[in-house]
C-alpha cells in the first residue's frame, strides 16, 4: 500500500511539474504576442522617426468681395424685345391682300393657307381680348401674348381687336394699329379677319411659326 501512494504521490508531483511548464510557456507566448502587436503599433513612428510640427508662418487675410449677380437672361431678353419692338408708324395698308375681308400673308406663304384660316381649318389655341386698353398696353401685350404662344406651340390663335364703336368718331383705331403691329411680327405668318361667329370684323385669326 505504501509503495503504491509513493508512486501516486511521485505521479502528482510530475503532473505538477508539467502544469506549471505549460503555465510558464503559455505566459511567455502572450507575453510574446503583446510586445509583437505592440511593436506593429510603433512601426510608423520608428520608420519616420521624431514628428516635429512645422511653424505656422503668419499670413494675411484678404477679403475678396463677391461679384454681384448678373442678369444675363434679363438682358437677353430685354434685347429681344427692343429687336422686336413694334412701331406705331408702321404703313400696313400696302402688304394687306385687298379683298372683302382684309387679309395677310408672308411671301412664300399661299392663298390656300389664308383660305383655310378662313374656313376654320386651324383649331384657335388661344386668344387675347384687346378690349378697353390703351394703345401702348395694347401693342406690348399683343407682343407678348404672341411671344408667349410661339413658346407654347401654339399655330392659330385669335386676337379680338374690336370693331372701334367706342372710340370717338367710331373709327376703328386700334384695328389698324393691330393689323401693323401683327405684320411687324417676324413670328406671324398670315391672318384674316375671323367669322361672324368668332368675332367678324372686330377680331383676326393669327397663324404662327411653328415652335424651334
Amino acid at each position: 500500500m505504501k509503495s503504491k501512494s509513493f508512486k501516486d504521490l511521485a505521479q502528482l508531483k510530475t503532473d505538477l511539474q508539467l502544469a506549471q511548464q505549460r503555465q510558464l510557456q503559455l505566459a511567455q507566448e502572450q507575453e510574446a504576442l503583446r510586445k509583437k502587436e505592440l511593436a506593429e503599433k510603433n512601426l510608423f513612428s520608428r520608420a519616420v522617426g521624431t514628428v516635429q510640427p512645422i511653424a505656422q508662418m503668419a499670413r494675411a487675410s484678404l477679403q475678396v468681395p463677391s461679384p454681384k449677380p448678373f442678369a444675363y437672361q434679363q438682358q437677353l431678353d430685354d434685347q429681344a424685345v427692343m429687336r422686336e419692338s413694334l412701331s406705331d408708324e408702321f404703313d400696313a395698308t400696302t402688304l394687306l391682300d385687298v379683298d372683302d375681308q382684309l387679309s395677310f400673308r408672308r411671301p412664300g406663304i399661299g392663298l390656300d393657307v389664308t383660305k383655310k384660316l378662313r374656313t376654320g381649318g386651324w383649331t384657335i389655341q388661344s386668344e387675347i381680348d384687346l378690349h378697353g386698353l390703351r394703345r401702348d398696353e395694347a401693342r406690348e401685350s399683343l407682343g407678348q401674348f404672341i411671344r408667349d404662344s410661339v413658346k407654347m406651340g401654339w399655330r392659330c390663335v385669335r386676337v379680338i381687336h374690336g370693331k372701334g364703336l367706342g372710340s370717338p368718331g367710331k373709327m376703328p383705331v386700334l384695328k389698324s394699329k393691330t393689323l401693323a403691329w401683327l405684320i411687324q411680327k417676324n413670328e406671324v405668318l398670315a391672318f384674316v379677319q375671323a367669322k361672324p361667329d368668332q368675332g367678324g370684323a372686330g377680331a383676326l385669326l393669327v397663324l404662327l411659326k411653328g415652335s424651334n
